[in-house]
């Protein structure tokens, strides 16, 4: 009885199978979306240039739009790690990657431990924040010194972010 549990139990790590695939079609959905809104940036400024009509707020709409782009792609990222990191962990090794062990690529995607995958989607998350905020400090609009005070420190803390985050994992 305990054997016939246990080999149920066992095979039920194949559930994860469905959120490995889901993430899979989510990544590549994201890298679609963000694609096109990379072509959608560039006939924006293909047309702008050739009609000589320039908006006033041209290139911070050509800015936003290829770093929302940048954004999706790096949410894109976080799934293609996710479903990888998922598929290592529970369901087998990537035999193909390991037979490429010259590829930089291979190594990155490799995790043999639930903290490796925390780690490697939590970095990737930060940079989608840092980026994030780069979107919206486009936009925003500096009315004083005040302003530009506050826009100094936020720049320092997420500096600062970065650099302490680039630590992480090493000695």
């Amino acid at each position: 009885m305990e054997k016939i549990f246990e080999s149920g139990l066992w095979a039920s790590r194949f559930m994860v199978i469905l959120a490995v695939v889901f993430g899979l079609v989510g990544a590549v959905i994201l890298f679609i979306v963000a694609s096109v809104d990379i072509y959608d940036s560039a006939k924006f400024v293909v047309t702008t240039y050739l009609s000589h009509a320039h908006p006033h707020n041209f290139h911070e709409d050509v800015v936003g739009g290829i770093i929302g782009a940048v954004d999706l792609y790096l949410i894109g990222v976080v799934m293609l790690l996710f479903s990888f990191g998922l598929y290592e962990l529970f369901i087998s090794d990537i035999d193909v990657a390991k037979e490429d062990d010259d590829d930089k690529g291979s190594k990155i995607l490799t995790i043999k431990t639930l903290d490796q995958l925390k780690d490697k989607i939590s970095k990737v998350i930060v940079m989608v924040l840092v980026v994030g905020f780069f979107q919206k400090v486009g936009h925003t609009e500096y009315n004083g010194a005040l302003d530009m005070l506050y826009f100094a420190i936020s720049i320092t803390a997420v500096a600062l972010g970065l650099y302490f985050l680039g630590k992480v994992g090493k000695k």
